[in-house]
C-alpha cells in the first residue's frame, strides 16, 4: 500500500508554455498538499530535467511551439527504458487523447481545468506510479537476494566438498529407501555392499568377515534415522588382516520435515587404530 505521505511527497514536473497555466496547476497542487512541485515553460528542457530528477509524474501540455508534447514523449522513452512513461497529458483537443495514450501517456486532463478532475487524476496516477516503483524495487531486491543466496550456497557446497575430500576417503548419500544416490570413493567396498541391478543391494560375501555386533549397531542407527559421529567398525579381510573403518552420517529432511535419506563420510583408520593399540 502507498501512504498519504508518500503520495504528497512525490516529485511532480509541470510542463506548459503558458505561464498562467503553470501557475494555476502549481496552486492546485500546493493547495492539495503536494510538497515537491517543479515547473518549466521550455519543452526542450524536459528530458534533461527528468534524467536528473526522475519525476514521479510529469504534467505535459501537448500543444507547445518549437517542440510539442508528442516529441517530448519520444525523448522520454529513451530515458524510461522499461517502457513506463509517468506522463499525464494536458490537452484542449479531444482528438489528441487517444493519440497521446498510444504514444505512451498514462492519462490526460482536459482544458479548461476542472479542479476535481485534475486532483483525482493526479492522485490516482501517482498512486499507480508509486506502486509500480515499489514493485520494481522489490523485484530488484529479490533478484539481488537470490543471486547472493545462490553464491553463498555454491561457496558452501564448495567448502563442504573440499572438507569431505580432505577429511574422508569416501562420501555417500542414500534416499529414504536406502538406495545410494551419490557416491564418492570406494563406498560400496567399505560398507560391504554389493549392488545388484539398478537399486538392489546385498551384503558382500567374498571372504570378508564383518564384526556383526558393530554392524548391527550401525544398521540400527540408520534404521532409527539417528545421526552418528566417528563410528568405528571392523572387518577381517580374506588375507587375515584386520581393517578398521570410521563413518559419520546424518539423516536428511526436506522443508516439510519428511525424511529423504542419509548422507555421510568415512575413512580407513586402520593405521591409527593399530598405533593406538597396546603391543600384544
Amino acid at each position: 500500500m502507498i501512504s498519504e505521505q508518500e503520495i504528497l511527497n512525490a516529485s511532480i514536473l509541470i510542463v506548459d508554455d503558458q505561464q498562467s497555466n503553470v501557475l494555476l496547476l502549481e496552486n492546485i497542487l500546493r493547495d492539495a498538499g503536494y510538497a515537491r512541485v517543479a515547473s518549466t515553460t521550455d519543452p526542450h528542457a524536459v528530458c534533461d530535467l527528468h534524467r536528473k530528477n526522475r519525476y514521479d509524474l510529469i504534467l505535459l501540455d501537448l500543444q507547445m511551439p518549437g517542440m510539442d508534447g508528442f516529441q517530448v514523449m519520444e525523448g522520454l522513452k529513451k530515458i524510461e527504458t522499461d517502457g513506463y512513461l509517468p506522463v499525464l497529458v494536458i490537452t484542449a483537443q479531444p482528438g489528441h487523447k487517444l493519440r497521446a495514450l498510444a504514444a505512451g501517456a498514462k492519462d490526460f486532463v482536459a482544458k479548461p481545468f476542472d479542479l476535481v478532475e485534475v486532483q483525482t487524476r493526479i492522485r490516482n496516477m501517482l498512486e499507480v506510479r508509486l506502486l509500480y516503483k515499489k514493485l520494481d524495487n522489490y523485484n530488484q531486491l529479490l533478484e539481488q537476494t537470490v543471486l547472493e543466496r545462490t553464491a553463498e550456497l555454491r561457496a558452501s557446497e564448495e567448502r563442504y566438498r573440499r572438507w569431505t575430500e580432505l577429511t574422508s576417503d569416501w562420501y555417500w548419500e542414500q534416499d529414504e529407501n536406502g538406495h545410494f544416490t551419490k557416491i564418492s570413493g570406494p563406498v560400496q567396498e567399505m560398507l560391504g555392499i554389493r549392488v545388484d541391478g539398478a537399486h538392489g543391494k546385498s551384503r558382500d560375501g567374498q571372504g570378508v568377515q564383518w564384526n556383526e555386533a558393530e554392524r548391527e549397531v550401525l544398521e540400527a542407527n540408520l534404521a532409527a534415522r539417528r545421526p552418528f559421529l566417528d563410528f568405528v567398525y571392523s572387518r577381517t579381510n580374506p588375507n587375515g588382516s584386520r581393517q578398521y573403518l570410521m563413518v559419520s552420517g546424518e539423516p536428511m529432511f526436506d522443508s516439510t520435515g519428511r525424511f529423504t535419506g542419509y548422507r555421510g563420510i568415512g575413512k580407513d583408520v586402520t593405521e591409527s587404530m593399530k598405533a593406538d593399540s597396546p603391543p600384544g
